[in-house]
């Protein structure tokens, strides 16, 4: 199976984005809004072959009764669904179960998935529910485990986190194999690097180029959202920024493109 022909990148690039998407909503209260719809193009034209989100519904009672189902409503489909471009393929499963529904991670691809979805609860205590979902993607001939994260809030359970995640890179991943993590690591004093590299992951950043900045999107101080690798180099990362992608989440998306290590041009 091909990937779609629209990409603008060159075809040994990997073009990877992440993005917390914020359940597809913004605002409280009267002033609540419906984003999904504006979201969708958004992802479109970041042209990524493969899109890691966060905070994904795939329903939620009480907003579907709140934005009816109309071309501008609550979407039918579930939002991973909803989301993936023409010809990509999603993949998604649930993190946390809350009043009237639930939310997870999901991964949008260009090229085909594997067979198998996995998902890996990583949640450290009762309040918060976090999982890695796992795919493997067949891109040009090579197998590339996307691993989809949303750490906790709190410093300590962030590392005992990445000591789970270091575990189910162990076991699930064969050595050799090329790794994309990437997600909101809520990691506000860039405290996960270090741990990160131990497990052989590093942080997707050009050299030179200083971490990008997501968070919060109208004023982006920090870089919570990263792109971790193994197997690949960096050759370029970028934040899209502007009126309209500050309006679609508190979160800007982070786009990394990618070559395999010993890759020539």
């Amino acid at each position: 199976m091909n990937a779609s022909p629209s990409t603008l990148h060159p075809p040994h690039v990997l073009r990877v984005a992440t993005y917390n998407i914020h359940k597809g909503v913004r605002g409280v209260g009267p002033r609540k809004r419906l984003e999904i719809h504006n979201l969708g193009l958004g992802i479109e034209a970041l042209d990524a072959d493969m899109v890691f989100l966060q905070e994904v519904r795939s329903f939620h009672h009480g907003e579907a009764r709140r934005f009816p189902d109309t071309h501008i409503g609550w979407p039918r489909v579930p939002q991973a669904e909803y989301l993936a471009p023409d010809g990509y393929h999603a993949a998604y499963r649930t993190n946390a179960v809350t009043p009237g529904g639930e939310h997870g991670n999901a991964l949008l691809s260009r090229w085909p998935l594997g067979d198998e979805i996995g998902h890996h609860d990583v949640s450290d205590h009762r309040f918060e529910q976090r999982g890695l979902l796992h795919v493997r993607v067949h891109w040009n001939a090579v197998v590339v485990h996307a691993i989809v994260a949303h750490l906790g809030l709190i410093h300590s359970s962030r590392v005992r986190q990445v000591e789970r995640i270091g575990a189910f890179v162990a076991s699930q991943v064969p050595a050799g194999e090329p790794v994309v993590l990437a997600g909101d690591f809520n990691d506000w004093g860039g405290k996960l690097d270090a741990p990160m590299h131990a497990l052989g992951l590093y942080r997707a950043e050009r050299r030179g180029v200083s971490s990008q900045r997501t968070f919060p999107s109208r004023m982006p101080v920090f870089s919570l959202d990263r792109i971790y690798t193994r197997g690949f180099r960096c050759t370029g990362t970028s934040v899209p920024r502007g009126a309209a992608w500050a309006r679609m989440s508190d979160h800007l998306p982070l786009v990394a493109e990618l070559e395999l290590d010993g890759a020539t041009s």
